[in-house]
């Protein structure tokens, strides 16, 4: 291939570390075995490509290269290693044994995807509920401590923390890389599918950020869930990808070609994509006859109805809250009362709305949520109470660190006075 100029190299590696860096490191640790000597070489990979690809051109397929010269790094640190200390000798003849059955491992069994493999290691019971979204967003989709930190509203610092612990208990215990036993399935699912949703969540709505959306993040955690159909077709799991694929579906019609944030009422339904939606839907019939659904398959239940509809006017309201009714049992979260507040604002008028949402808002729970505060302004604003409704735009602006949604905001509250 011709040669190109480091910052060229630079800006490709800045590329493909963002896009496949999950995927190299899963690969590597089930080469080398651990956490901390595949991100070191992963790392030394990436820097040796730096060096080497500017005048030796890139490969027609990095991803291997990058494999390959971080096996290969791997073990020339085990080497230096294993003269101070006997035991690393073993696995260094341990890894160079692995080398040519690792090159010419058949990966189309998706059982056997590394990915999965790493994302129920991070999702293991023994680890802390709160430390399987930090490793699974930090190991298994790439994002910074920084990104993840702003997305659950805690410092980097104690991110950290929980992260260093988690691998430490992954490296101690030992935990195994690998998809549990059929047996086993069933009571590690849960958290996986709370981590796969939490993914796309991130990637739909990022919480920080130039960009409403994230794709890599979303096509990730869609790529997951119907990984996990075929591990594991549960009804659950099959609700969660077809939420994540209504969800999907408008992805077109939410900004602008500028980057504008478009709300639902006004987005352009001709770009919303049909393929997904009838897939999406077809999922969900299937979820819903198993009589065995829960939370996810009720959220795509009433993703369905705004898909399905021709306008805002045309959605039938008075299902959406039947099924937020529905979900408020089974997850009594105040969000869930949020978004069944704003359903009965649609079905019944922005009074009964905003009763509703101040109700939600007066145990508290939602003081730093900007959607909140969003929601309360946009009620007060259509029943003409300007003065409230600017107070409380401004409390969801404080409180958003999504540039789109900011301007937004910025917008409205310009309109206002």
């Amino acid at each position: 291939m011709p040669e190109h100029s480091t910052e060229q190299i630079r800006e490709l590696l800045d590329s493909l570390y963002r896009l496949d860096s999950g995927r190299i490191l899963a690969t590597l640790i089930r080469l080398l075995g651990g956490f901390d000597l595949a991100e070191e070489a992963m790392h030394e990979a990436f820097a040796a490509a730096l060096s080497v690809w500017p005048s030796s051109g890139v490969p027609g397929n990095p991803r291997p290269w990058l494999i390959s010269t971080a096996r290969f790094k791997a073990i020339d640190t085990l080497r230096r290693r294993a003269r101070f200390d006997a035991s690393q000798a073993e696995l260094v003849r341990y890894l160079e044994a692995q080398s040519s059955s690792a090159e010419t491992r058949n990966e189309e069994d998706s059982l056997e995807d590394d990915r999965l493999r790493l994302i129920f290691t991070c999702c293991h019971p023994s680890l802390a509920p709160e430390a399987h979204v930090a490793l699974t967003l930090r190991e298994v989709c790439g994002l910074t401590t920084e990104e993840i930190a702003k997305a659950f509203l805690i410092t980097p610092r104690t991110l950290a923390q929980r992260i260093v612990r988690a691998k430490s208990k992954i490296r101690d215990t030992p935990i195994r890389y690998e998809v549990p036993t059929p047996q086993e399935l069933p009571e590690r699912l849960g958290a996986v599918l709370q981590v796969v949703y939490l993914v796309f969540n991130e990637g739909y709505s990022a919480a920080a950020g130039a960009e409403v959306t994230r794709a890599e993040l979303t096509g990730e955690a869609i790529r997951l869930g119907r990984l996990l159909t075929e591990l594991q077709p549960e009804p659950e799991v099959i609700g969660l990808l077809s939420l994540m694929l209504l969800h999907e579906s408008r992805h077109a019609a939410r900004t602008s070609p500028t980057g504008e944030l478009i709300l639902l009422e006004n987005q352009d339904r001709s770009l919303w994509n049909r393929e997904q939606i009838a897939e999406g839907v077809a999922l969900l019939e299937k979820a819903l006859k198993s009589l065995r659904f829960g939370s996810y398959t009720l959220q795509a239940a009433i993703a369905a109805v705004h898909a399905e509809a021709e306008s805002v006017a045309a959605t039938d309201w008075g299902q959406i809250v039947a099924l937020y009714d529905q979900l408020a049992q089974i997850q009594p979260s105040p969000v869930v009362q949020l978004n069944r507040a704003v359903a009965i604002a649609m079905r019944d008028g922005p009074e009964s709305g905003l009763t509703h949402i101040d109700a939600v808002m007066e145990h508290g729970e939602l003081a730093d949520y900007y959607l909140a505060h969003s929601a309360r302004a946009d009620m007060c604003r259509r029943l003409g109470r300007t003065a409230e409704a600017r107070s409380a735009y401004e409390k969801a602006l404080a409180l958003t660190q999504q540039e789109p949604e900011r301007q937004f905001l910025q917008e409205r509250i310009r309109q206002l006075k």
